[in-house]
């Protein structure tokens, strides 16, 4: 080892004391630098990666280890000293090592001084220092590749020239074999064996952050199979000088052919090695996580996973599909035996083809490719199946991939989070397999049913029948499952009305009345105990026994944690409207929102006209209400005391975006007094925040006097950008969100007084330098306020944009009659008269249930109340609008929604997979003038460490030529 090191120690002084290193350090920052800032456009991506670091790194590092390795033996035989180093009393092998870790120790030194650019990503976002390990140790790895190959060529002749073109023509042609160039010429399966076989991929999958034994092998035995050929090449030369002996010169040839035979044929052995690997990303993204190993544990039959994959495909798609693929298998280890999985091309076997089209709705999809030749249409697939039992669910590409655009006609295209969306499909199936069997399947605890009904002489038509229905209901559940289930009935008018006072202290449950003027009072209540947890069963709309059992079933599944949970959903209607002339859909329009809800929930859109929430809602939802009457206060208002969750996204403002303009005018919810009597209101004034997400925005522009009015990307104030500690980072509804844009955001007034006994969370804060407006005009004007466009209000600070409230409310109905009582009793004899009909369905219909109605005054601990400062920023419109001024696919505030939902319902298995996988977290929002702080900072210290480097070099030299000097003039002793 002291002999490889003395020789790695000459060759490192002959690069720093020639020009040669410092050219090549020099070189690589500046390329690096450029890349990194311009060519990729670090700020513009908005993302907190080191990727454009090291993007274009196996292209750079062919030529760079092609021209540091041209002369480190060609050179020698040139100037004729390799005789001298052959005859020297080292090994050959010895001398060889010792040229390659110097090189490679250069290669390593202007890594070093690239540092400056991560650690710049890390104090503006925050960067995941995984992937830049990964990648620092791909790209050491690689370069040790590229030199081994230029050593070999180098050794083959004494022409440096003829060297540095063969070492790049070697190099160039490992890189090719792998890249999108060839591999998009062949089938998946032909491409991805010419990627395993490439140098690029292999790069590719470290710098995520995945350290695989296969990947490091590969470039080690490419190392290892060259540095032996280089051997063998120097070998020959010392046989010319020494003469001739065959047996000697064939046994060489034969170790070293089998040794480099063995080094790269044991590639093929390793690729059956799966699971040494370690994941250094946060959170472990390439790792199945214990949400999705927990989901694959309740499996009880045999779980399909079929990926339909053309082999003809679009280009972007096809390195997808080892990715997938390889996730796919991960999941058939993590099934333990319950999990099947296939990998198919429909285009080549008809009957699968026919099969995925009639059963599951998968038909190929029409892709426009286009190269420098042609233009073409690929009908492919790209699809996954899950299938569980007699439930099944599809992702097609646009479920999977995240698109980014880059220019305009540079595309990126990434799988977006594969885990999350498969196990998220696994879980709907998997639940709505289980909720069309046994109600009781997964129960875990026994449940008792309380019901608080008065004896049936007490209770108007038709209750008495509905009791004997609930009776019978209830006697039918307890047989199917008497060590689970159990009820009992009780009159709470009897006795000195203790229980009477107990339920409405406990459950805030008052006697119910049929009409204002038949005030007999009577009780008609359940509740379903199980464990800690207590629900209250609605009393059905329908008074039947069909309504009836769905709401006790309903209640039984909320205990269940394999059952698919239902939302009920309002939102306003949509509007057709053209904002800017874009096309968008109009700002009432939550397609999208309902479209994602629905992979995950049974989504029951309600207008609560009734005054009743649906029986089998787990949650309420309350998108953008307007003027909302009495009765559908009071279905709200009910359902919370109930116990359950309401999530309520509501503003002080409509947003008005037709015209070319954006204005707003002030809107009334019909909430503000229930919302006052919780605690909380919605002010009326708008957020505006100097931290803030880009928007497209008409702009005026004079031309001599002819205004022309564009659309510019600029900085809007009504825009927040929300992250940091902006986010409730211990709750789980926002920790993993990480950034989140709140459009045209209502500020959020809690009173603490009325709040004092409850949990009250600030979900989502503004910035400190935030301020509000009740302007109605939203058209910046930069002329007048600066590069703002709005003036600074004298308010500033934080202002909360979305609250969680937790614990027990009361009802602002309390000691009111229902607002569903009628004020009048029907006439029986106008009843007979107007059911005296021939036909008996006409009667039936024209005769409609009564309404039993009462108040419950106060509710569990249990009820939630999420309240959002704005409904516009989860509309269609403002989403395209994200994506437009990001270039990317943006979904954050969908993906808020959906961790509100989870959350409320407990459902933490898919809320915190969310977040694994996430990748490409954003930057901070940054100045144009800070931007070219931080750039201009790294070039300066890329200069500077090249400069650190050259002053160390010459004191080492000095210290050198010193020590030297000393031993001449003690006479060549020491």
């Amino acid at each position: 080892m002291a002999e490889i090191t003395r020789v790695a120690r000459r060759e490192l002084a002959a690069f720093f004391g020639s020009p040669v290193a410092y050219i090549f350090i020099g070189t690589f920052l500046a390329v690096c630098l450029f890349v990194f800032f311009w060519v990729d456009a670090f700020f513009s991506r908005n993302i907190a990666d080191a990727r454009p670091l090291f993007e274009w790194m196996p292209v750079l590092l062919i030529f760079l280890c092609a021209a540091l390795s041209m002369r480190l033996w060609s050179e020698e035989r040139r100037a004729g000293t390799l005789e001298t180093l052959l005859t020297l009393p080292v090994a050959t092998p010895k001398l060889v090592l010792g040229k390659f870790l110097a090189a490679w120790a250069l290669v390593a030194v202007a890594l070093v001084l690239t540092l400056p650019m991560p650690i710049t990503v890390a104090l503006l976002g925050p960067l995941d220092w995984g992937p830049v390990i990964g990648a620092y140790l791909a790209t050491l790895l690689l370069a040790a590749a590229y030199l081994s190959i230029g050593l070999f060529v180098s050794s083959r002749t004494d022409n440096p020239i003829v060297a540095l073109i063969g070492s790049t023509l070697l190099c160039t042609l490992l890189y090719l074999i792998g890249s999108p160039a060839l591999t998009n010429l062949a089938g998946h399966g032909s491409a991805e064996i010419l990627r395993l076989i490439g140098s690029g991929a292999r790069f590719e999958s470290i710098t995520r952050g995945v350290i695989d034994l296969r990947d490091l092998y590969y470039y080690l035995s490419i190392v290892g199979a060259f540095l032996a050929l280089t051997v063998y090449s120097l070998e020959r030369l010392r046989w010319a000088e020494r003469g001739t002996n065959p047996r000697h010169h064939h046994r060489w040839t034969l170790v070293t052919a089998l040794i480099v035979a063995n080094l790269l044929a044991a590639n093929l052995w390793m690729q059956g090695v799966t699971g040494a690997r370690i994941d250094l990303t946060e959170g472990r993204l390439y790792t199945l996580s214990e949400s999705t190993e927990t989901y694959l544990d309740q499996l009880q039959e045999p779980l399909l996973i079929r990926g339909y994959f053309s082999a003809e495909t679009h280009p972007l798609l096809t390195p997808l599909v080892p990715q997938l693929r390889d996730l796919l298998e991960e999941y058939q280890v993590a099934g333990k035996g319950k999990v099947r999985v296939e990998i198919v091309d429909p285009q080549q076997a008809p009957e699968l083809e026919r099969e995925a089209g009639e059963q599951y709705g998968i038909r190929p999809v029409a892709f426009q490719t286009a190269s420098k030749y042609q233009a073409a249409v690929v009908n492919s697939y790209f699809d996954i199946l899950v299938k569980y039992g007699d439930q099944f669910e599809t992702l097609n590409f646009q479920d999977l991939i995240d698109l980014k655009v880059r220019g305009e006609t540079d595309l990126d295209v990434r799988l977006r989070n594969p885990e999350y969306d498969l196990t998220r499909t696994i879980k709907k199936v998997l639940y709505g397999y289980q909720g069309g069997g046994d109600v009781f399947a997964n129960i875990t605890k026994p449940l008792h049913l309380k019901g608080f009904i008065s004896p049936v002489d007490q209770l108007p038509d038709p209750l008495p029948a509905l009791r004997q229905d609930l009776e019978s209901v209830l006697g039918e559940l307890q047989t199917q499952s008497p060590e689970t289930f159990s009820f009992e009935l009780q009159d709470p008018a009897t006795g000195d009305g203790a229980l009477a006072r107990e339920i409405q202290e406990q459950y805030g449950f008052e006697p119910l009345v049929v009409s204002l003027l038949d005030p007999t009072p009577f009780y008609f209540y359940m509740v379903l105990e199980g464990g800690d947890q207590q629900i209250p069963i609605p009393l059905p709309e329908s008074l039947e026994r069909a309504g009836l059992s769905r709401a006790i079933e309903a209640g039984i599944k909320r205990f269940a944690p394999g059952v698919l949970r239902t939302v009920a959903l309002y939102a306003p209607s949509a509007q057709p409207a053209d904002p800017f002339g874009m096309g968008g859909p109009a700002p009432s329009d939550y397609g999208l929102l309902q479209q994602s809800l629905q992979e995950g929930f049974t989504v029951r859109e309600t207008d609560l006209v009734s005054g009743q929430v649906p029986e089998e809602a787990d949650l309420l939802m309350v998108l953008a209400p307007e003027d909302l009457d009495e009765t559908q206060q009071f279905a709200i208002d009910q359902f919370l005391m109930q116990g359950g969750t309401v999530v309520l996204a509501a503003s002080s403002f409509e947003i008005d975006l037709t015209g070319g303009s954006i204005a707003a005018r002030k809107a009334d919810t019909g909430l503000e007094g229930w919302l006052a009597h919780q605690g909380l209101a919605l002010e009326p004034s708008m957020v505006l925040d100097p931290r803030n997400t880009p928007f497209p925005i008409p702009v005026q522009r004079d031309l001599g006097g002819f205004a022309v009015q564009e659309i510019q990307t600029l900085d809007y104030p009504y825009f927040p950008d929300v992250r940091g500690d902006g986010l409730a980072l211990d709750n789980g509804i926002v920790s993993n969100l990480g950034q989140i844009t709140m459009n045209w955001s209502t500020p959020i007034a809690i009173d603490a007084e009325k709040n004092a006994a409850r949990s009250v969370v600030k979900l989502i804060q503004s910035s400190p330098e935030a301020w509000t407006s009740d302007a109605e005009n939203m058209q910046p004007d930069f002329d007048a306020h600066g590069a703002l466009g709005f003036p600074v209000g004298e308010d500033r600070g934080r202002k909360a944009l979305a609250v969680l409230v937790e614990g027990r409310f009361s009802s602002p109905f309390a000691g009111q009659p229902s607002p569903l009582l009628s004020e009048s009793a029907p006439d029986p004899a106008d009843a007979e008269t107007e059911t005296d009909s021939d036909d008996p369905q006409e009667a039936d219909a024209e005769q409609a249930p009564p309404v039993i109605s009462g108040v419950i005054e106060s509710s569990p601990e249990s009820a939630r109340l999420i309240l959002i400062g704005s409904s516009s920023f989860l509309t269609d419109t403002a989403i395209s609008l994200a994506n437009e001024a990001m270039q990317s696919r943006y979904l954050k505030p969908v993906e808020l929604v959906q961790n509100a939902l989870e959350w409320s319902l407990e459902d933490r298995g898919l809320l915190a997979l969310r977040g694994h996988g996430q990748f490409g977290r954003m930057l901070e929002p940054i100045a144009q003038q800070r931007r070219l702080f931080w750039e201009s900072l790294n070039y300066v210290l890329a200069v500077g460490a090249l400069a650190l480097v050259y002053v160390l070099h010459r004191r080492l030299r000095a210290r050198r030529e010193q020590r030297y000097a000393e031993i001449l003039d003690n006479g060549g002793h020491r």
